[in-house]
């Protein structure tokens, strides 16, 4: 069995809604296709597909098998994009996108760094604290942040989004320092306008429980960056990404809060519309970014050693 074309095209039967659609899309007969789904089944032991006359939907099974064997494709088409054109140089321009914040906090020196090492890139970075359709605003590559990234997006883990509860001195000085989380329902809090506007959410780190409190303060913004200054002037909580604060939490401007809890964790992806015939300039973006951005980034390590 081959199992790579077997899982491509169980994804295309999925991405296309029908056998029929799958089997005329990759120019295969119907009943190829059926019998390379019915491998892919008989492989994994498992019913991949519900078929009824009229429609045709994922199983539990499939469910778990279909993000899993775009990663395969995926990686299958990296290795076979670097074994011919290994010295192929990118170039042409790359139109990116991600939210202000990450961009200036740490994008930004990244292209900096791999403009350097390709010139011949031009890259476009697009700044916008929203989700966008890449097909529609062609965009090459987007960078997001989630605790659960859609599976029919292509989308490669970048690194961890830590966040962390913090305060100014002034501040604290003035209020006091909370305690426990729970209190935070009656403080000032600085508030995202899209992210946690009304909820913050917790894990407990004795346990791994989760814990969520309602807040509410006198400013919100749907910028970071903004709600960083607010917090550094005195002006109350603010829940921030580590991305933005590892400075001024190492120099002491902001105070750290709540250690028996951690704020919700979620994950940084690429996120990309197609890897048929990805470009160069994709190709060696993402590799950079993946080698750049580790598990552990550098903006979290000195607080991981601690």
């Amino acid at each position: 069995m081959d199992r790579l074309n077997a899982m491509r095209v169980f994804v295309n039967v999925v991405d296309s809604g029908s056998l029929s659609a799958a089997a005329e899309k990759l120019d295969m007969s119907r009943p190829v296709v059926t019998r390379y789904v019915a491998e892919l089944e008989q492989w994994t032991g498992a019913r991949l597909l519900h078929r009824t006359t009229r429609r045709l939907s994922l199983t539990a099974a499939g469910e778990e098998l279909l993000p899993r064997c775009r990663q395969v494709l995926e990686l299958a088409g990296d290795m076979q994009a670097a074994v011919r054109h290994p010295a192929e140089a990118p170039q042409g321009q790359l139109r990116i996108t991600t939210g202000t914040s990450f961009a200036q906090a740490q994008l930004a020196d990244a292209i900096a760094d791999y403009v350097r090492l390709y010139p011949g890139v031009a890259v476009d970075l697009v700044l916008l604290d929203r989700t966008v359709n890449l097909v529609d605003e062609r965009i090459d590559l987007a960078i997001r942040t989630a605790a659960e990234i859609d599976p029919n997006l292509i989308a490669r883990r970048l690194t961890t989004c830590r966040s962390v509860v913090c305060a100014s001195p002034a501040y604290l000085e003035e209020h006091g320092k909370p305690l426990r989380v729970d209190e935070l329902a009656q403080r000032n809090c600085l508030t995202h306008s899209y992210f946690g506007h009304s909820l913050w959410n917790f894990t407990r780190k004795a346990d791994g429980a989760p814990l969520s409190v309602a807040v509410n303060g006198n400013v919100s913004a749907n910028d970071a960056a903004s709600l960083m200054y607010l917090a550094r002037a005195g002006a109350g909580i603010a829940m921030l990404p580590t991305f933005l604060t590892a400075q001024l939490l190492q120099s002491g401007e902001l105070v750290p809060l709540f250690e028996d809890c951690e704020p919700q964790v979620v994950g940084m992806y690429a996120v990309y519309a197609s890897r048929k015939h990805m470009p160069a300039t994709l190709r060696t973006m993402l590799d950079f970014l993946a080698e750049r951005f580790t598990e552990v980034p550098a903006w979290d390590a000195p607080r991981a050693a601690a």
